[in-house]
This record gives structure tokens, sequence and C-alpha cells, in this order.
């Protein structure tokens, strides 16, 4: 390795991610000659002590400066020491963030960090998914106790599409189909009941849900499933036991799940734009 090789500190707001990848890419320009080269990554720089520490550093070697800072005081005070030590920068972000600027009239956040935060609001949601499609349907009822929101309701009462509605927007979300026959989790009575939400409908409209959904399977509408009496009965059971834990219930008839999304976030005092 070359004596004079050239130092290239990457400094970045967020992980460093696009810089060293962008530095590598410049670099292998220079074929065999790699090795005249050094890479440092510094992550997370968001103050101006760790800037002056990272260039006291740069200031001892031959180094180039390559950031993706994007608030200006930072980028400013950066520019102006390195050039007090004769190092140079490259700014990877303005240009680009500029452009896009001109060309859309749109005014850029300038926020730090902010795909960092992207990257978690994606895993959060991910997350969410994943919870939903475990504890869909009470498959797993230890899920009441971890979940944010538990949806009861009988079978075609709406509870996996809202699940999933509702894991879109962050909130790991558990439902339990309630059932005359099969006595309901204890589970259900030793967490809050702010946290359960009931669903109920119009026994009418769930006959005709119920039929069709019967048909889509090649089975006769006239199975007990679908029958009034049996509806009603389910209906009974489902709202007596909501009343009994003491619940809000919402009446999904004639309500598009991004309806019934919009009360329960109501009725818990939910703010998407926090999830």
């Amino acid at each position: 390795m070359s004596d004079n090789r050239l130092v290239i500190h990457i400094l970045s707001d967020s992980v460093g991610e696009t810089g060293e990848q962008t530095a590598k890419a410049a670099v292998s320009q220079f074929g065999e000659n790699h090795n005249d080269f050094e890479i440092k990554r510094h992550p997370y720089v968001t103050e101006k002590e760790h800037i002056s520490s990272i260039l006291n550093e740069a200031r001892e070697e031959n180094s180039l400066i390559v950031y993706t800072i994007v608030v200006d005081e930072l980028k400013n005070f950066l520019d102006d020491e390195a050039k007090k030590y004769g190092i140079q920068t490259v700014d990877l972000m303005t240009p680009l963030v500029d452009s896009i600027s001109q060309l859309t009239n749109l005014i850029p956040k300038k926020e730090a960090g902010i795909i960092r935060k992207l990257d978690e609001q994606y895993f959060k949601r991910v997350a969410a998914v994943e919870f939903a499609v475990k504890y869909d349907d009470g498959k797993d009822t230890r899920g009441i106790k971890k979940a944010d929101i538990i949806l009861l309701g009988i079978s075609r009462t709406s509870k996996t599409p809202l699940s999933m509605f509702l894991a879109h927007r962050y909130l790991k979300v558990a439902n339990v189909p309630l059932v005359p026959e099969m006595p309901p989790p204890d589970e259900l009575f030793e967490i809050d009941p702010k946290k359960i939400i009931g669903l109920t409908t119009n026994p009418i409209k769930l006959n005709e849900v119920r039929q069709e959904r019967l048909k889509s399977l090649g089975l006769s509408d006239s199975a007990d499933y679908a029958s009034i009496d049996r509806i009603l009965k389910e209906i009974e059971y489902a709202e007596n036991l909501m009343n009994r834990i003491g619940c809000p219930i919402i009446d999904v008839s004639n309500k598009a799940v991004e309806e019934t999304a919009s009360i329960i976030s109501e009725l818990l005092d939910l703010n998407y734009n926090d999830y």
C-alpha cells in the first residue's frame, strides 16, 4: 500500500451506506490501484463536535471528505472547517436534492436521518402484518396479551381484513372468533377491555354474506351456518359476551373496512401518524 494512500472519510447523518457505496464505486474506476485507498465510514454525524473530531483525524492524512448530511448548519460548518485545513469535500446529496426541488417545486425537509426513520416504519409495518397473520382467527390466544387491539366477532364480520388494514397502520392486532359452543379465551378477561373492540352486524346482511360464502365453496346455502336462527343465536351470544367484557361494539353491516378502522381510531384515541 502506498504511503500516500487517500483516506476517504464518509460522513452521514444516517448509517452512511449510500456514501460508502458511492465511494467504493468511484475507487473501483482506478483498477488495480484500489489498495491506494482507504474508506472510513462515520455514521450518525449530527453534532458539530463530532465533525470537528473527524476533521482533526483527517487533517493528519491525505484525505477526502464525502458526506450525505442534509442539515444546512452542519453542512456549512463542515465545509468551512474542512477548508481551513485544506481538505476537499464532496457533497453527494445537495445537487440531487436541489435538482428535484427545482423540477417539482417541492421543498425538501432537510431532516437528518429521515431515510432511517422510513426504514424503521417499513419494518414496523412488516412486524405488525406478521403479527396479524400469526394471531388471526384465534389460532394462538397468547397474542391477545401482546396485541395493541383485539377484535371480537362471529364469522364474517370482517375481522381478518380489518386486522390487516390496521396492521398496515403499524398496529398489532389479534382477532378472536366467537362461537356459542366454544368458551371464550381466558385472556380476554385478563387485559384492559379498552383494547378490545366488538364487531357485530345486521342478521339479514350476514345471512346473505354467509350464503354467498357457502356457494363459493360449492356447498348448499341452506346449511345451518347461514340460517337466520343460527345467526341470531350467534349475534346474541357475541353481544352478551361483549357487554360482559365492557368493550365498545361496532356494527359493520354497511361499513367499509376503512370506515370501521377510522371509528376504532377515534374510540381508542389513536393517531395513525404516531405509528
